[in-house]
């Protein structure tokens, strides 16, 4: 088997955790070059990890390395740019989240995507747990019964030094608070489980902060399904947790745990703890692994050799920046936001601050 040819973009304090999870794919993959606008910074990890090429431009690097995927490790507010790039010169993109602004950047993403008929895959590992791809299933099957009720809370704590990195905390760069970049992960993997959102009211605030942007958010929500859900997103929690609890008629399932999911982090519980159908079903978990980069690339992989769209892509990726958009305009204007409602002649289209673009952006 062939390598294939990979390239990592962005070498700051995020890149350690993709390096990792690229070396566990073994010789799936090869390190062919990283890049960097600061050249020491991009020389000294290539010297450190035994990567051969370096530069400070994405376009020379692609038109010399022709690489089969590119890992964008970037600030939120070069992925679109980049990824666009990329699909262009014919790579595909694994990028970090999120991915975009805005609806408006998504379209230019998912227009580059038909046009070139390359792809770009949204970091979202949350999904690639083997806890995490057990419980769709059952809920595909109808093993739980139908949603009733569930809880998602993101809390986290950052200090104001965290915030002080010149992009963070601000809507054109950052995109927003925890809503956009610390609690997307969990919310993503939420909304993927249950049954497509319905409708968001929600409230913001910058609590204990001095950014643009806010530190804490609350949204409740409605599926489809009828079932009903708060989502709360922080970076002003000190005893830091991830917290997600989905009910159903039939049981209820729990994870407790922080950065990252394995099995031992989630509960499942049945009324008066009877030993029913659903129990019997959840107890088909035999696989145990974290979702992690590494396996969400080797799905990526895996679609690359079949010619196969890759997971989180289309809808799929949308779904998220639709519902974060949503959650933005629903707590700026006090209303009810339904799915759907934002369209290109909404401010909130064009970006989660709500303002519409000069004409000639």
């Amino acid at each position: 088997m062939t390598a294939h040819r990979l390239v990592i973009v962005g070498t700051g304090n995020s890149v350690g955790n993709h390096l990792k999870s690229i070396e566990k794919l073994g010789d799936r993959t090869e390190i062919v070059a990283a890049v960097d606008l600061d050249a020491e910074r991009v020389q000294a990890f290539c010297k450190e990890n035994d990567i051969p090429n370096w530069y400070t431009s994405v376009g020379e690097m692609l038109a010399a390395e022709k690489p089969d995927l590119v890992c964008v490790v970037t600030p939120p507010a070069t992925h679109a740019d980049i990824s666009i790039e990329c699909m262009e010169a014919g790579s595909w993109v694994y990028c970090e989240k999120p991915l975009c602004s805005s609806l408006a950047e998504f379209d230019r993403i998912q227009e580059a995507q038909e046009r070139t008929g390359q792809y770009v895959s949204t970091v979202f590992q949350w999904r690639f747990g083997s806890a995490g791809k057990h419980i769709k299933k059952l809920i595909q099957q109808g093993a739980l019964g139908k949603p009733t009720v569930a809880v998602c809370n993101t809390l986290w704590y950052r200090t104001q030094d965290y915030y002080n990195v010149p992009w963070r905390g601000k809507y054109k760069t950052e995109f927003g608070g925890p809503t956009m970049t610390l609690g997307i992960h969990l919310t993503d993997l939420f909304l993927w489980l249950m049954d497509d959102w319905q409708d968001v009211r929600a409230i913001i605030g910058t609590l204990d902060h001095d950014i643009e942007v806010e530190d804490a958010s609350l949204a409740l929500v409605r599926f489809g399904s009828g079932a009903l859900a708060s989502i709360v997103n922080s970076s002003v929690s000190p005893r830091q947790e991830s917290y997600l609890r989905m009910d159903f008629q039939k049981a209820t399932l729990e994870c407790t745990t922080l950065y990252r999911y394995s099995n031992e982090h989630w509960k499942f519980s049945t009324p008066n703890d009877e030993d029913n159908d659903a129990l019997a079903a959840w107890n088909e978990l035999s696989e145990d692994f974290s979702g992690t980069h590494d396996v969400q690339i080797g799905e990526i992989l895996d679609c690359l050799e079949a010619n196969e769209p890759p997971p989180l892509v289309g809808d799929e990726a949308r779904r998220i920046i639709e519902f974060t958009a949503s959650l933005y305009k629903s707590a700026k204007t006090g209303e009810t936001v339904k799915r759907g409602d934002i369209t290109p002649d909404d401010p909130f289209y064009y970006g989660n601050a709500g303002i519409m673009p000069e004409v000639g952006d």
